[in-house]
């Protein structure tokens, strides 16, 4: 951010949100109906609002974390949270877990991720979603960045190695015939498919190619009001979902009151130690994937009860640094910054930044409609 968005003290949360909503709709058309959710979402809970409100952390964090804010660059999430983690099929058909959402991806300081990752733990702490230590959640996540910046990286594939979050992740809320049911009950797409969104759902479907119903899909939180078109078919005997999401300049780009278009979400993929998921396709304005039971983000809901909740958010902070490998030129700034941050500076900044989202959650409900 520049010297005057940083002085410049940010205005409330209700204003933010106007603000944000109005240059959203300059970059995508805009699903009126789903925003209207997303308000009502980030009234229910503090966790749903912090998912819902990343424009929001973007002004804060400069103010109240400002030497954090101005560590080494490398290409960040952005958007991190608990949440945003989730498993997906590689060509050779193993299970991959790690990042699974790069919408807000963007050239700042690699701590944002280590801090909004530790905060949205607080919170779910906070909402009895998590069982442990708030401060132990942090050493965990820090303790695994840690070792994962030593080690040069390491992607997460659910094989050999990591028995347990495998099973973690193929908890029985996933059932197959829930997930189709789920996914067969959707409306129907009633609006006009554009012709660049056929092309790219159609290059996704296998062959033989056959007939496709085209389902209106709401998820997610932060993406609420971004278009998505779900496309439906039967092959060889059982359903198959690939699905269109619109996607935009990250929010950093209203943050800074600038004009820039590029997304980063694709050099992201392409950069990181991460095994690919090959039915992930870029567009200039559209990201297209494949959707199933055994391809999308765990929810916490989702967890089994009995699990090693650090072990996880260990596991977390390795995925970080897994992500920030991909600008391997910093890497040597990042260890050396890292290495004079003693301490609780992590568990501080997330204490930090759980209070400023409280309060503008509480502020949310007295006034947002």
């Amino acid at each position: 951010m520049t010297n005057s968005a940083v002085a410049k003290k940010p205005a409330g949360i209700v204003e933010a949100t106007a603000d944000f909503e109005k240059w959203l709709a300059q970059q995508l058309p805009i699903v009126k109906q789903d925003l209207k959710t997303k308000h009502e979402q980030m009234a229910l809970a503090a966790f749903p609002f912090f998912r819902a409100t990343f424009y929001r952390w973007l002004q804060l964090w400069p103010h109240l974390c400002g030497d954090l804010a101005s560590a080494p660059s490398v290409l960040a999430v952005g958007d991190l949270h608990i949440e945003n983690f989730g498993t997906w099929r590689d060509l050779e058909g193993r299970l991959i877990w790690g990042v699974n959402d790069l919408d807000e991806a963007w050239p700042c300081a690699y701590t944002i991720d280590l801090v909004r990752l530790a905060t949205s733990v607080y919170l779910a702490v906070e909402a009895e979603h998590l069982c442990l230590r708030r401060r132990h959640g942090a050493e965990a996540i820090e303790e695994g960045y840690r070792a994962g910046l030593d080690c040069g990286g390491e992607a997460f594939i659910l094989a050999e190695k990591h028995r347990w979050l495998r099973l973690m992740a193929l908890s029985e809320l996933r059932d197959p015939v829930h997930f189709w049911a789920k996914m067969t009950g959707l409306p129907a797409y009633k609006g006009e498919l554009p012709h660049e969104v056929k092309k790219l759902i159609e290059d996704a479907l296998p062959a033989p190619k056959t007939e496709y119903q085209l389902k209106r899909r709401i998820a997610g939180l932060g993406s609420l009001g971004h278009p998505r078109i779900l496309a439906l078919t039967p092959s060889r005997g059982s359903w198959i979902a690939r699905e269109a999401k619109a996607i935009r300049p990250s929010a950093w780009v209203w943050a800074k009151g600038g004009g820039e278009k590029e997304i980063f979400g694709a050099k992201l993929v392409e950069s990181a130690v991460r095994v690919r998921d090959p039915f992930v396709g870029f567009s200039e304005r559209w990201l297209v994937r494949r959707l199933a039971p055994d391809c999308s983000r765990i929810e916490l809901a989702s967890l089994p009860q009995e699990r090693d909740e650090e072990k996880l958010l260990y596991s977390m902070g390795r995925e970080i640094a897994n992500m920030h490998f991909g600008t391997p030129r910093a890497i040597d700034a990042v260890k050396k910054d890292l290495a004079r941050r003693k301490g609780k500076w992590l568990h501080k900044a997330a204490k930090t930044m759980l209070e400023a989202s409280l309060k503008d959650w509480k502020e949310w409900r007295k006034t947002a409609h």
